[in-house]
This record gives C-alpha cells, sequence and structure tokens, in this order.
C-alpha cells in the first residue's frame, strides 16, 4: 500500500516561532512513519521557507537552520499539488497532506490554510474561515455569544480609537485584562489595577495588533477541553486543569516556567465536566473550526460559573502541552491522533 506524503510546516513569522519548532519535533518524532513519507519544512523569522532534512532534535533545539536545508516552496499551481525543492534543479515532491504545525500568526490565522485551498492540498485542522475567526479573539467573543455561550465582559479597541475609560472601568471593573486580539499564547497580555496600568496595557497589546480586547478578570480555575473530528467532532473523555506558576498564564508560565502545574483529570465535578464538554463542542461548530481545537474554559472559584474563554485551532503538542495530554489520559497514542488528524484532512464530513 503506497504511503501518503505528508509535509509537515514548522516555525514561522510569529512571536510562537520557538513553541512551533518544539510541537514540530513531537510530531515529527511520533507520526508513524510506516503510513507516512515525511516532509519537514521550516519556515524562519524571516519568512524564508526551507527543506530540512537533518535530525529532529536540531529543530526542538532552534538550531535545525544551521543543518541541511534546501528552500522550498508549497506550490499555488494546483495541478502540481506538490512541494518546490529549489536546488540547483527543482524537485517536484507529490503532497497528499499538508500539516501545519504553526502556531500564532501567519499559521494560526488562516493564511497558510489559504494557501493550501489555492494549491488544492488537503490540510490538517480548521479552514480559512475558522482559522480567523479563531485567531481573533473579539470576532470569536461575538460568534460566541450568537451561540449562547456565557463568557467575560469584554471591550474591543481599534488603534486610533479614544478610549472611554470611564464606559470601560464602569463596563468592566478593575482589575481586567488587556490582550491583542489576534496574538496567540498569552504574549502582550497584561493585568490593570488602575488606568495607569490600563493605558499601558493598552499600548503595550497595540505593539502586537491592531486591534485590542479588555475584558473583566475572573476569579477562577483555568480548564481545557480538546476536541478532534468535523462535522461530528467529540471531546477527550477527561478535562485538564492549569495551576499557573504565575498569577495568570502568560507566555512565560506556559511555556517557560517548570512550576505551572497540569492536573488530568480536573477536578471538577461530573456536571460541570459534561456543560463544559457540550459548551466546547458548540463553540467548535459556531466558530467552524475543524480536524483538532483546544478550547479554554474558567470555573469561577466561588459561583462555579462556567465561562468560554478561546480556541486554539492548532493546540501545542509540547511535552508540557495539554492537548495530546489530554488525548492520551482518553486512550489514544499521540501516533495516533497524529494519524486521526490528517485523516479528518482527507475526509471533511467525518
Amino acid at each position: 500500500m503506497k504511503k501518503l506524503s505528508v509535509c509537515v510546516l514548522f516555525g514561522g513569522v510569529s512571536s510562537e516561532h520557538s513553541v512551533s519548532e518544539v510541537s514540530a519535533s513531537a510530531v515529527l518524532e511520533n507520526i508513524d512513519r510506516e503510513k507516512y513519507d515525511v516532509h519537514a519544512v521550516g519556515i524562519t523569522n524571516e519568512g524564508e521557507w526551507l527543506y530540512f532534512e537533518g535530525e529532529t532534535d536540531d529543530i526542538r533545539n532552534h538550531k535545525w537552520e544551521m543543518g541541511k536545508t534546501t528552500p522550498a516552496i508549497i506550490s499555488p499551481d494546483r495541478t502540481h499539488k506538490a512541494l518546490l525543492k529549489l536546488g540547483e534543479k527543482v524537485e517536484k515532491i507529490d503532497i497528499d497532506v499538508v500539516y501545519p504545525v504553526l502556531h500564532g500568526k501567519n499559521g494560526e490565522d488562516g493564511t497558510i490554510q489559504g494557501l493550501c485551498e489555492l494549491a488544492g492540498i488537503p490540510y490538517v485542522g480548521s479552514g480559512v474561515i475558522g482559522s480567523a475567526a479563531c485567531m481573533d479573539k473579539c470576532i470569536a467573543k461575538i460568534l460566541f455569544e450568537k451561540a449562547g455561550i456565557p463568557q467575560a465582559n469584554w471591550v474591543e479597541l481599534k488603534i486610533g480609537d479614544t478610549p472611554d475609560f470611564e464606559m470601560i472601568e464602569k463596563k468592566l471593573g478593575y482589575p481586567m485584562f488587556i490582550k491583542p486580539s489576534s496574538a496567540g499564547s498569552s504574549v502582550g497580555v497584561t493585568k490593570a489595577g488602575d488606568r495607569e496600568e490600563l493605558e499601558k496595557g493598552i499600548a503595550l497589546a497595540l505593539e502586537h495588533d491592531y486591534k485590542v480586547l479588555i475584558e473583566e478578570a475572573i476569579n477562577a480555575r483555568e480548564v481545557e477541553c480538546a476536541v478532534m473530528g468535523n462535522l461530528s467532532p467529540r471531546t477527550a473523555d477527561v478535562l485538564g486543569e492549569i495551576k499557573p506558576a504565575k498569577e495568570f498564564y502568560d507566555f512565560e508560565a506556559k511555556y517557560e516556567d517548570e512550576n505551572s502545574q497540569l492536573m488530568i483529570p480536573s477536578p471538577v465535578d461530573k456536571e460541570t465536566e459534561e456543560k463544559i464538554k457540550e459548551y466546547a463542542i458548540k463553540a467548535y461548530k459556531i466558530c467552524e473550526c475543524r480536524g483538532h481545537s483546544r478550547v479554554d474554559f474558567f470555573v469561577e472559584k466561588t459561583t462555579g460559573e462556567i465561562i468560554l474563554n478561546e480556541i486554539n485551532t492548532i493546540p501545542g503538542f509540547t511535552p508540557i502541552s495539554m492537548y495530546p495530554k489530554l488525548w492520551e489520559n482518553s486512550g489514544l497514542l499521540m501516533s495516533e491522533v497524529i494519524s486521526k488528524h490528517i485523516k479528518f484532512a482527507l475526509t471533511r464530513e467525518d
């Protein structure tokens, strides 16, 4: 039986470039090589595409660009359905599936997905609309509201707008969180306890995006749900819970501080667990997600109220990432999860 040819994309022009490298190394190490011919293509911080033929450890250790690489691109010409390796001679490598492991901008936001659509090559994960909608937290919140899913009170602010601080303070109260609307992994996120901190937080968020989400702070536990599938998605059997090393789960707490803890399964009660799973599926569907996503929730510590935070359409596959651990605790090895992702890319109706 002929192996499927899979192109794994990693790196990218994103603040999450290094995280993508760690996630991609896990995918490359766990993908079933008896089923798939695997082609690794890294995108540098400058946006250069390079076919990589070295050791996976070099990707994990952020040294792959110094190894054996050749310029390469996915051809947008759908008569090719191929990767073009641009050595001394152009080598055409037929590709059956693209597997993007690109976190954040220029990978998780519909851009790579649009290229794959042009190229006519199936790809793992959400489509253009789903990827773009979930990447833009403000757009996602409008969809969550449409679906009737509880969420924190919020205000949108765009570059050039004059902030109505009195309105913001009245609607949200202090403390509040300020986030770039379309940046991932908590980059550029701050917590404001007064107007001076709010102004500084807005300025920082606008360094990362033209649009800012300002959100009321919730005294909550952070609970995550893994979802997989297309038109009939399912959740992992268990939920996960995060105990951040810092006051909130920012980039450092998520990826650099070993004191952040994951609790699998989450100790939430059964009724809360089932409601979170219900909301996760509802959010996944209203946002047109496909393939796989991680849906993040808050559970208010005093009232137990469930509040949807956000959807990540390309969740992490690092050693401390929740998504693969939740499926592992549901009986699926990472290699099986990867194979299912590829299957969903090829059968969009499933």
